[in-house]
């Protein structure tokens, strides 16, 4: 069966400055595969400047790769049709970081939920695209007659976040792109939002691909997990596997900063180099090697393949080289198992 959206080895690299420009590979040959007849819920992880975003940016279409392929539904989304594409925006939708910059502050919210009813017809007359809007609000546990006709301002951070998930609920897409969706709201609140985004999830069958740096929201709402570093996968799987018994040393070090309350879930800190942004997002080894505790010299020589720790998780790191070795195209296959 064709899968809804893919990823084929894409890698996307930014350059900066004019006589010798400074290359910086945000994404490096990633792949990923939505299958529409298996809706999952898969979280992206990683610290700030990880490739988080610009693999959102590129499920969702705002950019190109640099190289390699993204397909909808089989298609090259360079030769997509006007027809095409307008079904891709109704197909996948995104929920963004920011709940304020996602608003007009001289429309009131109902311009959010009445743009995309009118766009691709959602409702015959204004009782039906009220009706509609109101029982969008309810789902994301908002009361209309409290949100209806007023304007962002005099809404709260969590209230227009919700209204954001309410208009994705709106078009019933296949797939939700949710990008730091609680990372500026309030701790109260960050539940809500991700009980609707599971919602969402269970009830119409959406996909979610969950970018966030917070691991304890992505082990409680995923199916399965990829943990990214400098654009590259360091490791995946199915997020309890991943999040209890982390193989790579970026994961160990992403949930040592977590403060579990369960101190049977810690298993002693190292220590650890900070990154100061000096360490090359290109490089012929592996691209944690400046920061690993368990560094070797064949880390800095040749970057390690994925290797199977278990039929559901794998690990690009040579402390897991005794188990059998994966190509990066097998990956999909682990996380599929999750």
């Amino acid at each position: 069966m064709t899968a809804l959206l893919e990823l084929r080895n894409c890698s996307k690299v930014y350059k900066s400055g004019f006589f010798s420009p400074k290359v910086t590979v945000a994404l490096d040959d990633f792949s990923l595969t939505i299958d529409e007849a298996n809706p999952t819920i898969t979280a992206v992880v990683g610290e700030s400047g990880s490739g988080k975003s610009t693999l959102g940016s590129l499920l969702m279409g705002f950019i190109g790769p640099s190289s390699g392929q993204v397909f909808y539904r089989g298609k090259d989304m360079t030769t997509l049709s006007g027809a095409e594409r307008w079904q891709f925006r109704q197909d996948v939708q995104a929920i963004f970081q920011d709940p304020f910059a996602a608003y007009n502050p001289f429309y009131t919210v109902d311009h959010v939920l009445t743009v995309p009813i009118r766009k691709f017809g959602l409702a015959r007359n204004k009782e039906e695209a009220r009706e509609k809007m109101g029982e969008a609000l309810r789902k994301v546990g908002l009361r209309p007659e409290e949100i209806l006709g007023r304007y962002p301002h005099q809404l709260s951070g969590g209230q227009r976040q919700r209204i954001i998930v309410a208009r994705a609920m709106l078009l019933k897409p296949k797939i939700i792109v949710a990008d730091e969706p609680v990372s500026m709201v309030d701790a109260s609140l960050r539940a809500t939002i991700l009980e609707s985004i599971y919602t969402l999830h269970k009830e119409l069958g959406v996909s979610v691909l969950y970018i966030t740096h917070d691991l304890t929201t992505a082990y409680h709402v995923s199916n399965q997990i990829v943990v990214l570093y400098k654009g590259s996968v360091m490791e995946g799987g199915e997020v309890s596997n991943v999040v209890k018994q982390p193989q790579h040393p970026y994961t160990r070090l992403l949930i040592d900063s977590i403060p579990w309350p369960d101190v049977s879930l810690q298993w002693g800190k190292e220590p650890v180099i900070k990154d100061d942004g000096s360490s090359p997002t290109t490089t012929t080894g592996c691209k944690f090697a400046s920061r690993c505790p368990h560094v070797m010299p064949k880390c800095r020589e040749v970057a390690p393949t994925f290797f199977e720790v278990n039929s559901q998780q794998a690990s690009a790191c040579y402390l897991s080289e005794s188990s059998p070795a994966l190509a990066k195209s097998d990956l999909q296959r682990v996380l599929n198992k999750a």
